[in-house]
């Protein structure tokens, strides 16, 4: 289990960034293909005509730049927020997910939470912020190559993590209800992806959308349901490659 660990309080990064980096820990598993990383950061104080939210949003852009840089796209990460200031505060944080879909505004959210949760909350506050890093292997592999010749039903047929909408009318909104329900562990996910009870739910979610689906859907149909579904991350892809992103 190598480990790596810097202290950066007395040291300059090459670029100067709106915090301090107190201490830095790495660790790797190789037999996971897995890398933890923990730090201890603190905002720097922002100048007197500066607007406290709009520079903590800024800091996160700038942690968010230093926690991806160097992971390839296709990489997953997970990453946890705890105050150090009062222990009792509970650790936050964002599930697993390709490195190209980690944005400011999910860490944003993150910290956030943290800041409610304590309303003493300060930019001087220590924070832990710890990223798991996950490596996905590079080529496809005999047992990959086999399921090039599959279709997408027998692939959904044999593979649980591929769910095929049973709905031939309006099967996009069916979707979306569909990855909600598994997303908040909705008890019935199961009964949604067999294509029942989710009648309701559907035309819940095309009412308050507004999304009018009679002509099918199409990427603006998609735009619509994003900025309806702020709280969640669609993604579309033209095949079973991750690479192939055709709406995000």
């Amino acid at each position: 289990m190598p480990s790596t660990s810097r202290n950066n309080s007395e040291s300059e990064t090459t670029k100067e960034l709106p915090f301090l980096i107190l201490d830095e820990i790495s660790k790797s598993f190789p037999k996971y293909n897995t890398t933890g990383r923990s730090l201890i950061i603190k905002f720097k104080l922002p100048g007197q005509e500066r607007e406290p939210m709009t520079y903590l949003k800024e800091c996160i852009t700038e942690l968010t730049n230093y926690l991806v840089d160097d992971v390839p796209d296709r990489d997953l990460m997970g990453v946890r927020i705890r105050n150090t200031e009062y222990l009792q505060d509970k650790v936050l944080g964002i599930s697993f997910r390709r490195r190209d879909q980690m944005k400011p505004y999910l860490i944003w959210a993150v910290l956030s939470k943290v800041i409610q949760s304590n309303t003493r909350f300060g930019l001087t506050d220590r924070l832990v912020v710890h990223l798991d890093h996950v490596r996905i292997p590079v080529g496809n592999g005999k047992s990959a190559e086999k399921t090039k010749v599959r279709s997408l039903d027998v692939l959904s047929s044999i593979k649980r993590s591929i769910v095929g909408v049973k709905a031939a009318f309006l099967c996009l909104a069916h979707a979306l209800i569909i990855f909600i329900a598994h997303v908040n562990c909705d008890p019935k996910y199961s009964s949604y992806r067999q294509g029942n009870c989710i009648k309701n739910p559907v035309e819940d979610l095309l009412k308050g959308s507004g999304v009018d689906l009679s002509n099918g859907g199409s990427l603006q149909e998609l735009a619509q349901f994003q900025e309806y579904l702020s709280d969640y991350k669609i993604v579309v892809f033209s095949g079973l490659s991750p690479d192939k992103i055709k709406f995000t």
